[in-house]
C-alpha cells in the first residue's frame, strides 16, 4: 500500500469525512531536505469533516496529526493540514 493510500484510509476511518483530498506535492520538494526519489515525502490533505464542527482550527490539526503519528514518525517529511467542519 502506498502511503498516500494509507493516509486516506486511516482519515476515513478517524473522521468519516464528507470530503478527503490527499495530495502528494513531492515532487515540488525534490533535491529539498527529507524528499526521496520515489517520493511520497510531502502531503497536503483538505479534509471535511462533522467531526470537527466544536473544535478550532488548531485542535482540528492535531487530531489529524495524532491518526497519522505513524507516517509522521516514517516516511512522512512534511504534511500540510486543511480541516474544516462540515
Amino acid at each position: 500500500m502506498s502511503v498516500a493510500q494509507s493516509i486516506e484510509e486511516k482519515l476515513r476511518a478517524a473522521f468519516d469525512p464528507v470530503s478527503l483530498a490527499v495530495i502528494d506535492e513531492s515532487h515540488q520538494h525534490a533535491g529539498h531536505v527529507g524528499a526521496r526519489p520515489g517520493g511520497e515525502t510531502h502531503f497536503r490533505v483538505e479534509i471535511t469533516a462533522k467531526i470537527f464542527a466544536d473544535l478550532n482550527r488548531v485542535e482540528r490539526q492535531r487530531r489529524v496529526y495524532e491518526v497519522l503519528q505513524e507516517e509522521l514518525d516514517g516516511p512522512v517529511h512534511a504534511l500540510s493540514v486543511s480541516a474544516s467542519p462540515s
